[in-house]
């Protein structure tokens, strides 16, 4: 599994886990779908920012694989 630091790792249909913002301080992971990639950069130390299908928006803590739910 990959971290989320690199913007070229990340694509629309990946399967991820990210924080959210209200999450942020006990680190607890949401898992979804990426929709949008919002983060410009190609790189972030936190994590590059996504929304996910169902509209929450976070920083991607892991990539998972494909094929994995």
């Amino acid at each position: 599994m990959a971290d989320g630091r690199n913007r070229a790792d990340i694509h629309s249909g990946a399967n991820v886990s990210i924080v959210l913002k209200q999450d942020q301080k006990t680190s607890k992971l949401t898992r979804g779908v990426v929709r949008d990639i919002l983060t410009q950069s190609a790189t972030h130390p936190h994590g590059i920012k996504v929304r996910l299908e169902g509209g929450l928006v976070g920083r991607v803590k892991m990539i998972h694989p494909a094929g994995i739910p």
